[in-house]
């Protein structure tokens, strides 16, 4: 039961962990793909060529923190302290 558990706790964290992983490639392809498209054209640098990795940026670090720091807000073991509150509470 334990080495369960243990097995389903390190299977949600790699799945955490592609998932940033693929936020970080798909994050890096749109951003130089948008900033050759903004050097192709010969003019000035529009705004939103800063913008958009600028806002993207703030939601990438978001979600290293989410996946690399969870226990930063909520502290160890959070998630199963609420659902054994949950559980009693609702005996």
């Amino acid at each position: 039961m334990e080495d369960n558990l243990k097995y389903q706790r390190a299977k949600k964290r790699v799945k955490e962990m592609k998932g940033f992983y693929i936020h970080v490639a798909v994050f890096t392809m749109v951003n130089l793909l948008l900033f050759g498209l903004n050097v192709t054209k010969k003019s000035e640098i529009a705004y939103w060529s800063f913008l958009t990795p600028l806002i993207w940026g703030i939601g990438l670090l978001a979600h290293a923190l989410s996946v690399f720091l969870p226990n930063f807000i909520f502290g160890k073991d959070w998630e199963e302290r609420k659902i054994r509150q949950f559980m009693e509470k609702n005996r």
